[in-house]
């Protein structure tokens, strides 16, 4: 076994869209005995594949005498997304006090990649000896949890006769929130707007992360200071009064029952001896909500829906001539095969059945030759799904000597196509489905207008389209499709709820190593999912309360 030992733990998958950290909790069962006197002594080693070659990322404590471990050290990575994060599990059974692998007993191993256990968030597998076959009855349980404090804080505060500190006004007040910082020194986190020419303020609400305000700790005490806004160059402002609260005091303010806090000017309160206090501050409404990421959503059971559409129209040549964008070359491969493979091969980690719609466009079909702008690539219809990214491919060259290439363009058969199944997941209570389809072309939309109008109105649906265009035709209204610079219209004027385009040119990456496509494809996923989920206010679903 061809392992690789590094000195000092590798940071996984580089710092490229890193979504968050992952914690992976191992546990083995019905390992196999190597002890002649006692049981195993199993410890577990993560590796992952970097360039081609397994490195040691980190290893578990070595559990006693115990054939069921369940590990108390936790290996925490960095997940991305868009990457394949490919990784071994591998068991042994410590026989000396080494660090070298060699030196123990091989308990049997596990491969996948880091998708397939955030998909499943839990999976247990069988585990493998180095020929291949079962490590006798040997199984490990692997779980993931994404390590992040995801919840943040809504406030809605005001104030109520506030000292004036404006000698022919009123005070001009704001906030300004702070917590301890690990020198003992207080740190500001907040700072609201200011309103002007009042002693009786209504701040607008906001939003922090929890984190931010309390180090994610409701008891902790945080620091309100009220400020007069000073409109002099020198920059500082008046001092008005201040108070000490935390997170668990402001939750008892409900929308019924506001929360009243004295506040107190320390000078003022030396000074005069029936100081009462400069004001109050006045907590309308407190309340903590999860702010859910990606993860969060995959981890809660969302499965990503592929279906991939190909471009055959006859502007891309025979497929019999090598000049041909669609012509298999010796290797086995051409640019639509190498696009399907990249974005494939990461989504399909994210679908339990692995069961994905292949469509086509531009073509003439047997046997009476009428072009279609939508079809099944393995000729069923009614059955048009491909299992996993080899079946889309299997479908794809099977197809290739039985249809004709023609025209034209026509992208909205296939954008309404799947729209209507990511309509039919709106019904859902919960983030269960994305739908997300990948087209592959070589040139213009004909159909421009009526993919303007489907895209816009599939920006309203949980669904995304990323576009790989093919040869060295000119895409600029693939750039028009994608609203990164300007919000995409409909040819009647309405607006795309959100940018749900992404286009690449495959001729950047032509040169390129295979996964840098697959980076700049499905870079903006993540952040599409979250963004339809979050505005639709559907949780996870099995999402914690806050």
């Amino acid at each position: 076994m061809a392992y690789t030992a590094s000195p000092a733990p590798v940071a996984p998958g580089g710092t490229h869209h890193c979504v968050c950290k992952v914690e992976l909790s191992v546990c083995g069962h019905s390992l196999l005995d190597r002890d002649v006197t006692s049981k195993s002594d199993p410890f577990c080693v993560l590796f992952m594949e970097v360039n081609g070659k397994w490195v040691e990322l980190d290893r578990t404590e070595t559990a006693v005498n115990n054939l069921n471990p369940a590990f108390s050290k936790k290996f925490i990575i960095d997940y991305h997304f868009e990457e394949v994060q490919k990784l071994k599990f591998a068991l042994f059974d410590q026989d000396k006090s080494s660090m070298q692998l060699y030196e123990h007993d091989f308990l049997g191993e596990f491969s996948c990649t880091l998708g397939m256990i955030v998909s499943s968030k839990k999976i247990t597998r069988t585990l493998l000896l180095g020929n291949g076959k079962p490590a006798g009855k040997g199984m490990i349980t692997i779980a993931a949890q994404e390590l992040s404090d995801n919840r943040v804080i809504t406030l809605s505060m005001a104030g109520r006769k506030l000292d004036k500190k404006d000698l022919f006004g009123k005070s001009d007040p704001f906030l300004e929130f702070y917590k301890p910082g690990d020198d003992g020194k207080w740190m500001l986190v907040h700072r609201t707007e200011v309103i002007k020419y009042t002693l009786d303020p209504v701040w607008k609400p906001f939003t922090v992360p929890l984190v931010s305000l309390c180090d994610g700790d409701v008891e902790k005490l945080i620091k309100v200071i009220v400020m007069c806004y000073d409109y002099d160059s020198d920059g500082g402002h008046d001092f008005i009064g201040e108070f000490q609260t935390s997170v668990a005091r402001m939750c008892e303010a409900q929308d019924a029952f506001a929360l009243e806090l004295e506040c107190i000017n320390p000078k003022k309160q030396k000074k005069k001896k029936n100081y009462k206090n400069s004001g109050i501050i006045i907590v309308k409404s407190c309340k903590i909500t999860r702010d859910f990421s990606f993860l969060d959503y995959i981890l809660g059971g969302c499965q990503l829906m592929f279906t991939v559409g190909i471009d055959f129209t006859a502007s891309n040549g025979n497929p019999r001539d090598p000049s041909s964008l669609h012509y298999i070359n010796p290797m086995g491969t051409n640019e639509y095969l190498s696009a399907i493979w990249a974005v494939g091969q990461i989504i399909q980690d994210y679908d339990s059945d692995k069961m994905f719609p292949a469509l086509g466009f531009g073509a003439q079909l047997p046997p009476d030759w009428k072009v279609s702008h939508e079809f099944a690539i393995n000729f069923n219809p009614t059955n048009p799904f491909c299992s996993g990214v080899e079946g889309i491919v299997q479908a794809y060259s099977a197809c290739l000597p039985h249809i004709r290439f023609y025209g034209p363009t026509n992208f909205s058969p296939i954008v309404n196509h799947v729209a209507r199944f990511a309509a039919q997941a709106t019904q859902q209570e919960f983030a269960t489905q994305y739908f997300i389809l990948l087209i592959i072309t070589d040139g213009v939309i004909s159909d421009m207008d009526e993919t303007r109008h489907a895209v816009v109105q599939a920006s309203k649906l949980p669904m995304s389209i990323i576009i790989v265009g093919v040869g060295n035709a000119d895409f600029a209204a693939m750039e028009f499709l994608d609203g990164d610079s300007r919000v995409l219209r409909s040819h009647t004027g309405e607006e795309a709820a959100r940018d749900i385009v992404q286009f690449v040119p495959f001729r950047d990456f032509r040169n390129a190593p295979k996964e840098t496509l697959a980076k700049a494809v499905l870079a903006e996923l993540p952040q599409q999912v979250v963004q339809y989920f979050k505005h639709q206010n559907l949780p996870p679903i099995n999402s914690a309360p806050a």
